[in-house]
């Protein structure tokens, strides 16, 4: 479909209930998805479940409803308005081109296509207009860690201008899958009652540790997960001149990712200046006490809601226009399934 083609179907979605497919929609990020889209009341005429063909025939929830699960590789998907993906980066370089070719807007939750140039990486509250640039008709959700990093750090960037990020992710075992979530609660029921914890998802024990490693070691020293922080901060801020540094730690917590994060900044702002414009920001919820619990936490705050939480604002002591934040959302909701129908909420409201 051409570009034109494309704006005209997306003019032709606002006001109507639409054809949507969730792709992935057994794994936690589709069921999320699912979740979101019913409680967020989208305009969903028809709904479509999609995933493997072992998965096919089975049942997935929607509002009060059941929907059955459909074989995405069998599946016609001329019809189809908005298609949801969160099934893996092969799964989506082979399928997403092919509902965009069918007219379909994109909206995937892997990594395939976010340094693509020609396929926009947005966040909702960040960067909606980018969304009006879609040529392949693909819009790509952000890694969970830089998501929630971007809407805290964005208000502040716009404000004083940030040049250097240096963060420490304190990422939960869901960001790795359903089977990390069982091997955490395993391991740890194993170690309560004095058995070994044999660790099979990750390359070491999780449970009561923590893992300096998330993604594949790069040649630079780095991991991909710690790159894609990197790389993904400077296209979605649209500047190429912010350095980031980050290190990622997996760490033994169910749901909900929590960041340690320094900015220096161009001008100076101080710890009161960013807490106002940190209270303002869409999405954001400030919590900011200098009292024990004054802070937010993955279990506390994050897990099942939406915002992302920010506290412990206050002056780096080591450089005249620095600031350490430390921020916390819950990286399946926020972090994956939430922003993408943020995402296909705009695109559904297009003129």
């Amino acid at each position: 479909m051409t570009m034109q083609g494309r704006a005209m179907r997306g003019r032709a979605m606002r006001g109507r209930a639409l054809k949507v497919a969730v792709v992935g929609a057994t794994g936690a990020v589709g069921e999320t998805m699912l979740s979101v889209l019913a409680e967020r009341k989208f305009p969903v005429g028809e709904l479509v479940a999609l995933a493997s063909e072992r998965s096919a025939g089975g049942e997935v929830a929607f509002g009060n409803d059941e929907v059955m699960v459909r074989d995405l590789a069998t599946f016609d998907p001329a019809g189809v308005d908005i298609a949801l993906f969160s099934a893996g980066g092969d799964v989506s370089r082979e399928y997403a081109p092919k509902f965009a070719a069918a007219g379909a807007v994109v909206i995937d939750n892997s990594s395939a296509f976010r340094r693509d140039d020609d396929v926009p990486l947005v966040v909702a509250e960040v960067n909606p207009e980018a969304l009006g640039r879609r040529p392949r008709g693909i819009v790509a959700n952000p890694n969970c860690s830089t998501m929630q990093m971007l809407v805290a750090l964005a208000p502040l960037h716009r404000a004083a201008g940030i040049e250097r990020i240096n963060v420490a992710t304190y990422q939960s075992v869901s960001g790795t899958g359903r089977r990390a979530l069982e091997e955490l609660g395993r391991q740890t029921a194993a170690l309560l009652n004095f058995q070994p914890a044999e660790p099979a998802v990750y390359p070491v024990q999780i449970a009561f540790n923590v893992i300096p490693h998330g993604g594949d070691f790069l040649d630079n020293g780095y991991t991909s997960e710690e790159m894609k922080l990197v790389w993904e901060t400077r296209k979605i801020l649209g500047d190429d001149s912010i350095r980031v540094n980050a290190t990622v730690v997996r760490v033994p917590v169910f749901y909900g990712h929590s960041e340690a994060v320094s900015i220096e900044t161009r001008d100076k702002l101080t710890a009161a200046q960013a807490r106002a414009l940190l209270e303002a920001a869409p999405g954001v919820e400030v919590v900011d006490e200098a009292v024990g619990g004054g802070y937010p936490t993955p279990v506390t705050h994050a897990s099942g809601r939406d915002p992302v939480y920010v506290g412990r604002i206050r002056e780096d002591l080591s450089h005249p226009r620095g600031l350490n934040l430390w921020i916390v959302s819950d990286n399946i909701r926020k972090g994956a399934a939430l922003n993408a129908v943020q995402l296909a909420e705009l695109v559904a409201s297009e003129a």
